[in-house]
């Protein structure tokens, strides 16, 4: 029983662990995008209808006038 408790201790780290290498892993190549003048446009379009389009969902889901 001892060593199920330690194990739930641990998760907690080893969860942010995971989702700090998911965002790392993630951003990574956007990063080397911006290093090519060309993509720099595409991706700050992308980037600005991402979070439009989720201000959007967030305000209907949560009936915000």
């Amino acid at each position: 029983m001892n060593n199920f408790w330690n194990n739930i201790y641990k998760f907690p780290t080893f969860f942010i662990s995971v989702v700090a290498g998911f965002f790392l892993v993630s951003i990574r190549p956007i990063l080397q995008a911006f290093k090519n003048k060309k993509y720099i446009i595409p991706i700050i379009i992308i980037f600005n209808t991402i979070i439009y389009i989720t201000y959007i969902i967030l305000k209907k889901m949560l009936d915000i006038n």
